[in-house]
């Protein structure tokens, strides 16, 4: 086990409340959190997932997904186990929630994994589980990358408290953050966590990197017209340039509830680009939905096909072809159907 961080003992009754993410556990001893990773042991409070990882390999960036973070390029992504909220739709259980294998490894044989493996890795993506409940190794990891050259890309909850969020931002270069909804009673019924911590997540990544956003349709609990339109609002409040990727929903875990209607996803799509420029579709095969366009000529600036990219009509980095608007992505893209 490894001290953690980011929590207050109580020398008396030797319980310590945790203070990494909003569910401010207060842990009696031998006892952990809700995420299941952090144990109070006698009176201190340590992380028992720091090395452990349960899934790693090289991934298109796009699966994060990110497309609008060096379009192209690979990324070694990696998680551990455990989670902080317990969403019925858990689309990871088997290692959110559950006891997977697991391999050790430091922060510098990651690195140097990363560094090895792929000419076009860019980097290292901290996902599959939930990043943030392991916060000590990807705050080792992070640094250590970012000494190498290598960017850090976080595919988390955003459930965390603003002090360790803002500790880590200088390290990391992108995020994917999962906004499952935008109504505090989804949050509290099926995730058990709150919507309120999430949006401030968002509200600061937003001023320190690259963001994109996903939500989860889930058939008939928060993919209402309503909803969208609050959901697409509020980021355009931000940046109606921030990419929101709608991704279908299917039963898994402890939710039985039938697939989201694709019809529910093309009209989703559809009322979010009201607001934003970059609306993608997940888990569905609609070579339209997958594609960038221009938001001032609206022409095809990026054609993709699942996660490989066909064509590009960018020039300079991330200006249009057609009409030279300076679109929001970052880094140079790259062709990958050859």
């Amino acid at each position: 086990m490894r001290r953690a961080e980011f929590f207050v003992a109580d020398p008396e009754s030797r319980k310590v409340t945790c203070h990494l993410c909003p569910n401010r556990c207060v842990i009696r001893d031998q006892k952990t959190g809700a995420c299941r990773v952090r144990r109070n042991a006698d009176g201190v409070l340590y992380t028992v997932n720091y090395g452990r990882v349960s899934s790693y390999g090289m991934d298109p960036i796009e699966k994060k997904p990110l497309y609008h973070f060096y379009p192209g390029h690979q990324i070694l992504s990696l998680g551990t186990v455990g989670c902080n909220l317990h969403c019925r739709f858990c689309q990871n259980w088997e290692i959110a929630h559950q006891e997977p294998s697991t391999v050790r490894v430091t922060p510098r044989e990651v690195v140097e994994l990363a560094r090895g493996r792929d000419p076009t890795c860019v980097g290292i993506a901290y996902t599959y589980s939930e990043p943030l409940v392991w916060y000590e190794f990807v705050y080792d990891t992070a640094v250590v990358a970012r000494e190498a050259g290598l960017k850090n890309v976080l595919v988390t909850n955003g459930f965390v408290e603003q002090e360790p969020l803002e500790k880590l931002l200088p390290y990391v270069d992108a995020m994917n953050i999962d906004v499952k909804a935008f109504t505090d009673d989804f949050y509290r019924r099926l995730c058990a966590g709150r919507l309120d911590p999430v949006r401030r997540t968002v509200e600061v990544a937003v001023r320190h990197c690259h963001v994109e956003l996903t939500t989860l349709l889930v058939t008939g609990e928060n993919d209402s017209p309503v909803e969208i339109r609050e959901l697409a609002a509020w980021i355009a409040g931000l940046d109606p340039e921030i990419p929101l990727h709608l991704s279908r929903y299917f039963p898994n875990y402890r939710l039985d509830l039938p697939p989201t209607p694709l019809e529910t996803m093309h009209r989703a799509r559809e009322i979010a680009r009201e607001k934003l420029a970059y609306v993608y579709l997940g888990n569905v095969w609609d070579a339209e939905a997958g594609n960038t366009y221009c938001p001032r000529c609206q022409k095809k600036v990026i054609e993709r096909a699942g996660y490989i990219i066909r064509e590009l009509h960018l020039k300079e980095g991330n200006r249009c072809a057609h009409c030279g608007y300076a679109l929001k992505i970052v880094g140079q893209a790259r062709v990958t159907d050859r």
